[in-house]
């Protein structure tokens, strides 16, 4: 999990408000935590590679939203949080969630086995889905 977040990067504005604080805006991704345990024991290489599946496929999904257009323009302060999700069903509730509130995401299905392994939602600013995640326990 992505612990260091560092200093806040500001890529938006409330165009509603123009006085109003900058959005901070973060890609989250949601990794099946039951693949790096047995009886799977998936290799931490292949686990990166499925959350990069996710967001790559997110990101060109969602490229022409205002926000994954902001998110992209200054790629040395892309913001993303790694979350975990126990199992397969879970993350599948998740989708299903997102999909009932339209939060733009991409669930990730490795190929050729048709394994759910990951979402990725395209940039949000970070309050619009933090109460969404937070239902599903996936913050610590």
């Amino acid at each position: 999990m992505h612990r260091g977040l560092g200093q806040a990067f500001l890529l938006g504005r409330n165009m509603a408000a123009p006085s109003a604080e900058p959005q901070v805006l973060v890609q989250y991704l949601v990794l099946r935590k039951d693949l790096s345990q047995a009886p799977f024991s998936w290799p931490a290489g292949a686990l990166v590679a499925q959350a990069c599946h996710a967001a790559t496929a997110a990101l060109h999904v969602h490229r022409d939203h205002p926000h994954t257009v902001a998110y992209l323009r200054e790629l040395g302060r892309m913001r993303k949080v790694v979350l975990e999700a126990p199992d397969e069903a879970t993350l599948k509730e998740l989708a299903g969630t997102l999909q009932e509130k339209n939060i733009d995401h991409m669930l990730w299905l490795e190929q050729p086995e048709n394994v759910a392994t990951c979402i990725a939602l395209r940039p949000y600013p970070k309050e619009e889905v933090n109460q969404c995640l937070k239902k599903f326990r996936l913050f610590k």
